[in-house]
């Protein structure tokens, strides 16, 4: 008996953590220190050089799931997705809740790509009594007992899986505040229904913190907030996230976002979306320079702010958006074989082809990679566009280098050059790796 314990035991010095070990693997903190924030994995500093991922094919929305497909279509579909942000250094996707474990962890070990996990914490409606409830109202216990015992489960599900970086609650779920319709403008902003809301829904987002780092320690949690609207509710209200995350469109420029978040939070930020469609809407055509130009400018940001470069040091990383387009999103329920070119809203932040009282942004074209028709074997086909190449080459800096200081990444970033990103992906749509 005590033969076969020896075989055993020595078995499992041989063979990899998959199968035999017990202790948490990659572990994930975030530490303080003169310098600022930084994300720790397994003791080692991270730089999240991440993309927001998906996976509709041409003629599918938002019911379809990936997951549901064989493994063997998963694991084509995979394979040839993350082999084209490998290919870029992206080391993290963001991906919502629904993927499998064993997923997560076969793309951890076959990319080196880690994964957030992203629980919508009633962004988009719930299931009461029953019933859905298309808009969420935070302060009702049965939304507060159903929310807290999801992101529990969740914590307890994927505890232990090897490539999961953290947690993140929500996506822009402030913005769903204002659902009910148009509030007067004279009625003081704390009186508010929409303020009053709010303050209920940040928490129960501390609460859901604090639930899914009781059962699982060895992973941050984050909450994906839209910009800084409410920014100070949250900062009363929110105190034991372990990263502020915000989905952030001001154009080439985030302006003081580091510095706001610095000042008045003290906690290290995380972009989790960031950049600009390919679509001028001024010029009713494709516009891969421009996408180019703020992603450019975006990263570049990114790294100054990040620990040790001498500006706010509470950067760890963002999350490009995103990896392909997403043929469904303007109609949602029809026209899912069209790839529209409507724009649904304005932002001045992006010059290129803002025009005063017109939309400009188009949810359709945001990826860094067009989407074509499926391959054999029913795989989409993807298109790198200059965005991918100027992302390519950004993600290469890193700000935690020994040498590394604004002067480096000015000299570093104006090296890129968008005309020969732009002509790459031109010329060469879909090159093998």
């Amino acid at each position: 008996m005590n033969n076969i314990k020896q075989v055993m035991l020595f078995m499992c010095l041989l063979v990899t953590s998959q199968s035999c070990a017990t202790a948490p693997t990659n572990v994930v903190e975030v530490r303080e220190n003169q310098d600022g924030w930084m994300l720790i994995v397994d003791g080692e500093p991270f730089m999240v050089n991440g993309m927001n991922w998906d996976y509709y094919p041409i003629g599918t929305n938002y019911e379809y799931s990936i997951w549901e497909e064989s493994p063997e279509f998963i694991r084509d579909a995979l394979t040839y997705e993350m082999g084209h942000l490998q290919n870029i250094g992206v080391n993290a996707i963001r991906v919502y809740t629904g993927i499998p474990r064993e997923w997560i962890e076969y793309i951890h070990d076959n990319f080196g790509i880690y994964t957030m996990l992203n629980h919508s914490f009633g962004r988009y409606g719930l299931e009461l009594d029953g019933e859905w409830v298309g808009n969420t109202e935070y302060s009702d216990p049965r939304v507060i007992e159903l929310l807290l015992g999801e992101v529990t489960e969740l914590a307890r599900e994927y505890k232990g899986t090897r490539g999961l970086l953290l947690y993140l609650l929500g996506n822009e779920n402030n913005y769903g505040l204002f659902w009910d319709g148009p509030e007067t403008e004279d009625i003081p902003f704390a009186d508010r229904n929409s303020t009053i809301r709010a303050r209920h829904m940040y928490q129960l987002f501390n609460r859901g913190a604090l639930a899914v780092k009781e059962i699982d320690p060895d992973r941050p949690v984050a909450i994906a907030n839209g910009d800084l609207l409410f920014f100070d509710i949250i900062v009363e209200e929110v105190p034991d996230i372990d990263i502020f995350g915000a989905n952030v469109y001001r154009g080439v420029s985030f302006t003081d976002f580091y510095d706001r978040v610095k000042n008045e939070y003290g906690k290290p930020v995380l972009l989790t979306e960031f950049g600009a469609d390919a679509w001028n809407a001024r010029a009713d055509e494709e516009d891969q320079l421009c996408q180019a130009y703020y992603k450019h400018g975006n990263w570049k940001e990114i790294y100054a702010y990040a620990a040790g470069m001498g500006k706010a040091g509470n950067s760890i990383g963002g999350f490009t958006f995103q990896s392909s387009d997403g043929w469904w999103k303007y109609g949602q329920t029809y026209d899912l074989d069209v790839h529209n070119t409507e724009s649904t809203w304005a932002n001045g932040g992006y010059e290129c082809d803002h025009v005063e009282g017109e939309n400009n942004m188009n949810e359709e074209w945001f990826g860094i990679m067009a989407k074509g028709p499926a391959q054999p074997g029913g795989v989409n086909k993807l298109y790198p566009r200059a965005a991918y190449y100027v992302i390519k080459e950004a993600h290469r800096f890193d700000p935690y280098a020994p040498d590394a200081s604004l002067e480096t990444l000015e000299d570093f970033f104006s090296a890129i050059s968008l005309e020969e990103a732009y002509e790459r992906a031109k010329n060469i749509p879909n090159p093998d790796f």
